[in-house]
């Protein structure tokens, strides 16, 4: 009947930008001040923690077997999109993202859930589901979950994987010499914020993709392959400054090397920025040297969510890896361990 509601438009009806006040992983602490709490929480004793706190890394591991080790992570976020299948599906593979950055496989999920009750059931039937299409193609399950009453709504998941505990991939580890390369574009923050719709489109799609190809290419590459972390709300600015600093090697990235979405340049260049941007520039200062103008500084301090693996390789792997979708974006040369922005 022409006047009846369908499913459908009650759920494109919803807008969950209008339900939150800032979303995506530009909600998350500012790292400088995470950094101090973390700093002061007991380190594990268990000899078996492989990854835990110190250092904290993209996910804990902990080893079970001499070839088997645990990959657990967690992540949850307020919507940064309108739509709730694209919510569902970007936080899920934001999760997910965090196993692939350890060299794991993805195997079981849990959501973490927290509605406003006036949000209509229609909406958190999509985010749900398209979560749990995503960890499907991450090669997972979920299995249950939890949820509460919320004013602004907040999802993601906990989610476990699997890794040979010789072959994780960790932050440190990059050597001078080393290439750095990233498996997406950058830019989400500025897109979602001041995209057109188009661009917001494209960056979405982006964001819903998952690591999986990713680390697979990465994995492949052996022990050409030195460290590895993926780029989310600290944007690359501030989880590249964690890979050098842990290496001890100088992180030298070329900003017009940098693979981003349709209009973050220009957005950028505009003005605009986000507002995990100054706690990310806070997060590095003392520890960056700029030869680039501010608009493509801005690019380098973009809180990204669900983006893309950072690597440091050898040579050897690069034109292997950049046939697998990564892009070259700098290199990585002897100390003082810190971040050049060219």
């Amino acid at each position: 009947m022409g006047g009846e509601r369908t499913h459908q438009d009650s759920v494109a009806a919803i807008r969950l930008t209008e339900w939150t006040s800032c979303g995506g992983c530009a909600a998350k602490w500012g790292a400088t001040l995470l950094s101090d709490l973390v700093g002061n929480l007991p380190a594990g004793i268990d000899p078996s923690l492989l990854v835990g706190l110190a250092p904290f890394d993209d996910a804990a591991v902990y080893r079970l077997t001499d070839d088997l080790a645990l990959v657990s992570t967690v992540d949850f976020f307020p919507p940064l999109v309108d739509d709730p299948a694209d919510f569902g599906a970007v936080a899920a593979a934001n999760a997910c993202s965090d196993v692939f950055a350890m060299g794991g496989d993805v195997v079981l999920a849990v959501n973490i859930a927290a509605f406003p009750e006036d949000l209509p059931g229609d909406a958190v039937t999509a985010i749900l589901a398209a979560a749990a299409q995503v960890v499907e193609e991450a090669g997972g399950s979920v299995a249950g979950g939890h949820t509460i009453r919320n004013p602004e709504p907040v999802f993601g998941l906990a989610v476990q994987g699997v890794v040979d505990p010789r072959r994780v991939f960790r932050k440190a580890g990059a050597r001078p010499g080393d290439v750095a390369l990233i498996s997406k574009p950058l830019g989400t923050g500025l897109v979602t914020a001041a995209g057109t719709e188009g661009e917001k489109k494209k960056a979405v799609e982006g964001m819903r993709r998952i690591n999986r190809a990713a680390a697979s290419a990465l994995r492949a590459a052996g022990d050409a392959v030195h460290a590895v972390t993926d780029v989310t709300g600290y944007g690359l600015a501030g989880h590249g400054w964690e890979m050098a600093d842990r290496s001890g090697v100088r992180l030298t990235v070329d900003t017009v090397l940098l693979p981003v979405y349709d209009g973050a340049r220009r957005i950028a260049a505009g003005g605009t920025r986000t507002g995990g941007d100054p706690r990310n520039r806070e997060y590095v200062r003392g520890n960056i040297e700029v030869h680039a103008d501010d608009a493509a500084l801005a690019l380098c301090m973009d809180p990204q969510t669900s983006g893309g693996l950072l690597a440091a390789a050898d040579r050897s792997a690069v034109a292997r890896l950049v046939d697998e979708g990564f892009t070259v974006i700098g290199r990585f040369d002897e100390g003082p361990a810190g971040i050049t922005v060219e």
